[in-house]
């Protein structure tokens, strides 16, 4: 792994592939950070029969004909989720579980997230509630914490907690839950019911955006982009879905071909 790269590309879809071509084709070190392809939404599509230059296949083909782009052409590719992403003056720090990465400037490319948080998730972030069990689950040793999360790493991190002597309360995604607490997170509603508790891990593919970079605007479904693909915070771009309506594989390929342009015209200015 690279000390720090020009830019980081956090997905791993069309609009993700797009932005690593082009940034390699202008001399760029890339890392991509990216979930396994089953977790991409074109992945469950039966045929995708509209993208220029292709025959109709199924999305499951496609999302792994773009993979393998990816895995061909960037420096890095970083396996997991993006928990958070801290500006540090001229370069950015971006914690994928465990690890942590610098960069010089970011792609946002992580298609369509899910902005409706739990009711206090967001008021007792880093108070009781986490995104990761691997980083916060020793805080919690001993103790009762509840798991919100269907996937599969939803599972390892419930069974990692237990492996650490946690009483583990398991809990699906799509519930209507609620976090209550007073200074901090000590409870989850349900149905009715309170759930007393010590800690709430919440566990999804994608970190919301506007949790992810702090400072994003989020509009009409979609990170607010110039026409250059920037947002509102310097050094960092979007592209694909996450930006917003159509949600089109042919848009999202543009959009990353020209958030990578703009990247790279953002470092040579940094210089």
């Amino acid at each position: 792994m690279l000390e720090i790269y020009d830019i980081l590309i956090i997905g791993g879809g069309v609009a993700a592939a797009s932005a690593v071509l082009t940034a390699k084709n202008r001399g760029k070190t890339v890392a991509v950070v990216t979930n396994g392809e089953e977790t991409s939404s074109l992945y469950r599509a039966e045929s995708i029969t509209n993208y220029p230059g292709l025959p109709a296949m199924s999305g499951k083909d496609m999302t792994q004909l773009f993979r393998r782009q990816i895995e061909e052409n960037a420096t890095d590719v970083i396996s997991g989720r993006a928990l958070n992403v801290m500006p540090m003056g001229d370069s950015f720090g971006v914690a994928v579980g465990n690890g942590f990465f610098q960069c010089r400037a970011l792609i946002l490319a992580v298609g369509i997230t899910r902005e409706n948080l739990y009711p206090g998730e967001g008021e007792y972030l880093g108070a009781g509630v986490s995104y990761c069990a691997t980083c916060d689950g020793m805080l919690y040793r001993g103790k009762t914490v509840a798991v919100i999360g269907s996937g599969h790493e939803a599972i390892e991190d419930a069974d990692f907690l237990e492996g650490i002597g946690c009483t583990v309360l398991r809990l699906r995604e799509n519930g209507k839950y609620e976090i209550r607490g007073e200074t901090k997170a000590n409870r989850v509603l349900f149905k009715g019911e309170e759930y007393p508790v010590d800690g709430v891990f919440i566990i999804k593919d994608t970190v919301s955006v506007t949790r992810l970079v702090p400072g994003l605007e989020y509009e009409n479904g979609g990170i607010v982009t110039a026409r250059d693909m920037s947002t509102g915070v310097p050094g960092v771009f979007a592209a694909g879905d996450c930006t917003g309506k159509p949600y089109q594989l042919a848009k999202a390929a543009g959009e990353g071909n020209v958030a990578a342009l703009s990247a790279c015209e953002y470092l040579s200015k940094q210089k």
